[in-house]
């Protein structure tokens, strides 16, 4: 019965971080090329490679997404979601627009 209960947590975790890491990978494909260098963020061909690498471990691993490369890769994931686009979003002008108002933030 543990046993069982164990596998399902483990594939609801790899379905979660498989998600994540494809979300990323989608987003870093829509962007251009040129948004990446503007932001100081190393080049859109490296962040689809590392990206691509990671959504292939999380496909591959999505029944044992806790070890050391299943780890990496949500890491690989979570660094581009955390860091690399919301740079990417204020140099394409889609940033926090929340406190602004008609005239400008408040």
């Amino acid at each position: 019965m543990f046993h069982e209960v164990q596998s399902w947590v483990l594939l609801v975790l790899g379905v979660g971080a498989l998600g994540l890491e494809v979300f990323a990978l989608i987003d870093a494909v829509r962007r251009r090329p040129d948004a990446f260098v503007a932001a100081d963020k190393r080049t859109k061909q490296l962040w689809t490679i590392v990206l691509g690498i990671a959504t292939a471990l999380g496909f591959v691993l999505l029944f044992s997404p806790l070890n050391l490369f299943g780890l990496l890769a949500v890491v690989a994931a979570a660094v581009y979601l955390t860091d690399v686009k919301p740079a990417l979003d204020q140099v394409q002008g889609r940033g926090d627009r929340r406190n602004m108002g008609p005239y400008g933030p408040w």
